[in-house]
């Protein structure tokens, strides 16, 4: 991708306005109401300039028309202007309320709240300390500088002789993000590790963003480092880093810090928004990655739309479950893209989902700033297998009802900090949980090991080998067909030399039935221990194991190799972080082993016969398949019907 300088026409032959430029122009007024799309952002020099101009109008019918979401926001608004406590309730909420309604009472309200913020942070200066807004990496400055700003636009009057004051905190703060080695406050100097600042992988670098593009367009004209803002945040942030990272490394959407921190990219998606409404510049659509994180999120929704596949670290709920923030990034990207046919497609997801209305305070105005003409429509007809390269997520399932058999499979990069050790891991979910993640039963959340995860572990002196961080698995196969999935991951490259070869074949036969192969050569002095993390306590018979779980039963039958030895761990016994979660672990000697086994839901395997160590032959409602694994390569016949299928190495594109 090109450099997006502002400053140079030459090499954004598509901007026509630039920042340089506009910034020196007369005030541009209202934006036009067509909702025709510029060429390059423009900046209104007029109060309030962020987000109202394009939207005000629209936001008072909504908040007039009495709806439920409208009295919501009002109430905890009004709540808040009292004196009520709000958890995380941002002064800028009722600053909106006070462009909308007129009321003064509002903006008294919300400046306050800034000016002690401010008073605050002046207060902890002078004892030597640094302020609130630089605590863990400056993590809050995009709450707080954020606030800061959009009050001082949207109470630009009531603000009053406090501008200066503001502006000074405000740009101060900003600098140290930008220029850690350098960062002081009060004359001091206060490095810190400028962690994140040039990873826009990573969820503080949204917080960084929203502080600098918020105080650039609310400040612009009226103090000079305002404008250097706006290039920070355009130019070298997006353009020479966020924009060409996303395109070279997210292909597919979603965040490779998982589904936990990963919701975070709510946070960016708004920034695409505020952006657009402020400026005309539609940044959503200068990278792929926004509208595939339609797909993405559609995709790792869990069928009884309740919670989300369970990636990556979850330390403010373990469990995954729909959260505000998950409705706010769906909200978002509807916002962005309300006329792209996945919009009414993930308002039906919302509309059926457990959250349909924000249930924190502090994000009720997201329900009536994102009160949507956007139609729920259903998700049935959506193509279902999808799979995201950058986050090396793969999800299938056997249809868009509640009841349908959900399957996860991970095989890709490695490379955040919140990601986990899960590469090649299996998860699977019908009407509950049959096999997960066990960071679900976690107390932290933060559960990364391969023990955690349904793979295959190697042991190497009674040390698990670890999975290597700045590695990456590949998916090297990939082929979908009629009520079948065929996928094949290698793994070796992620434990960076300490394993000759790792591999992982699955073949999802609809709806019920999966088979699972792993070729693993390891030293022989190691163990390899095949494992499928559980929800509940299962039975042991040789090589057969059965649980009963959400309604169901999974059975999991072992094919080869006959020598290895199954046993139970319980995750709750002996460490306090469980509550609970168990890992079915069958035990082989390290060497040149191939592991066979097959998994179904229901019993719908009703007869497994082993052909040999890599042939397997399932008997299914449907009729007989036989899946045949090339011993040493990727690659696998399926026959069905008298016909044969060669699954072959090779990624297939899967239908929207």
């Amino acid at each position: 991708m090109a450099r997006l300088l502002l400053d140079a026409p030459s090499a954004m032959p598509r901007v026509v306005v630039l920042i340089s430029i506009a910034l020196g122009i007369a005030a541009c007024g209202a934006p036009d109401t067509d909702d025709t799309e510029l060429d390059g952002p423009r900046f209104p020099t007029d109060h309030p300039r962020i987000y109202l101009p394009a939207h005000k109008k629209r936001l008072i019918a909504a908040l007039d028309s009495g709806s439920p979401a409208a009295k919501r926001f009002v109430e905890v608004t009004d709540r808040w202007v009292r004196g009520d406590e709000i958890d995380a309730f941002p002064a800028w909420h009722a600053a909106l309320l006070g462009q909308l309604r007129g009321d003064s009472k509002y903006c008294t309200a919300a400046v306050a709240a800034v000016d002690k913020q401010v008073k605050d942070a002046v207060a902890s200066i002078a004892r030597g300390d640094a302020p609130r807004v630089a605590g863990d990496s400056y993590l809050e400055i995009g709450d707080l500088v954020g606030d800061l700003a959009l009050v001082y636009d949207w109470c630009h009057a009531a603000v009053g002789d406090r501008k200066k004051s503001w502006l000074a905190y405000g740009n101060h703060a900003v600098a140290n993000v930008w220029n850690h080695e350098a960062a002081s406050w009060g004359g001091m100097k206060m490095p810190w590790s400028g962690w994140a600042t040039d990873d826009p992988s990573d969820n503080y670098y949204y917080s960084f963003l929203r502080a600098t593009m918020l105080l650039g367009l609310a400040a612009h004209h009226e103090a000079p480092e305002a404008d250097r803002w706006l290039k920070q945040f355009r130019d070298v942030k997006l353009g020479e880093q966020l924009l060409p990272t996303f395109d070279a490394d997210l292909a597919g959407g979603g965040s490779r810090e998982g589904t936990g921190y990963g919701v975070s990219m709510r946070n960016l998606f708004e920034l695409y928004d505020l952006w657009h409404a402020s400026t005309g510049e539609n940044l959503a659509g200068l990278t792929p990655h926004t509208r595939a994180s339609m797909l993405a999120f559609i995709h790792s929704t869990l069928p009884t739309l309740d919670r989300v596949a369970p990636t990556g670290d979850h330390s403010r709920d373990s469990t995954a479950a729909l959260f505000d923030y998950h409705r706010h990034y769906a909200q978002q990207l509807i916002a962005l893209f309300p006329s792209d046919p996945l919009a009414p497609r993930l308002q039906a997801l919302l509309a059926g989902s457990t959250v349909q209305r924000m249930g924190q305070g502090a994000m009720a105005a997201y329900d009536l700033i994102h009160a949507s003409d956007v139609e729920p429509t259903t998700l049935e007809g959506l193509g279902t297998a999808y799979y995201a390269p950058g986050t090396g997520q793969l999800y299938a399932r056997s249809g868009w009802n509640t009841q349908a058999t959900w399957l996860n499979f991970i095989a890709g990069p490695y490379t955040q900090s919140h990601a986990h050790q899960d590469q090649g891991a299996l998860m699977l979910y019908k009407d509950g949980w049959l096999a997960y993640d066990a960071v679900v039963e976690s107390h932290s959340g933060l559960r990364q090991e391969v023990g955690a995860h349904g793979t295959l572990r190697i042991m190497d002196g009674g040390e698990e080998l670890q999975q290597q961080v700045g590695t990456s698995a590949k998916l090297v196969a990939l082929h979908r067909g009629d009520r079948y999935l065929h996928a094949a991951a290698d793994l070796t490259p992620v434990y960076a030399g300490a394993v000759s070869m790792l591999h992982r074949e699955v073949v999802f036969l609809e709806p019920d039935c999966i088979v699972i192969f792993d070729r693993a050569r390891t030293p022989s002095d190691t163990e390899q221990i095949w494992q499928l993390v559980l929800p509940v306590q299962p039975s042991i018979v040789g090589a057969h194991t059965e649980v009963n779980a959400a309604g169901h039963v999974l059975t999991v039958d072992r094919i080869a190799p006959a020598s290895a030895s199954g046993a139970i761990h319980d995750f709750a016994s002996g460490d306090d972080d469980f509550s609970g979660g168990f890992r079915l672990e069958e035990t082989a000697s390290g060497g040149d082993r191939r592991w066979l086994h097959v998994v179904s839901i229901d019993r719908a395997a009703t007869a497994i016969r082993q052909i040999d160590a890599t042939t397997v032959e399932v008997t299914l409602a449907s009729g007989t398949v036989r899946v045949k694994f090339d011993p040493d390569t990727i690659g696998a016949t399926l026959t069905r019907g008298g016909q044969t299928i060669r699954l072959a190495a090779g990624v297939d594109a899967l239908p929207e």
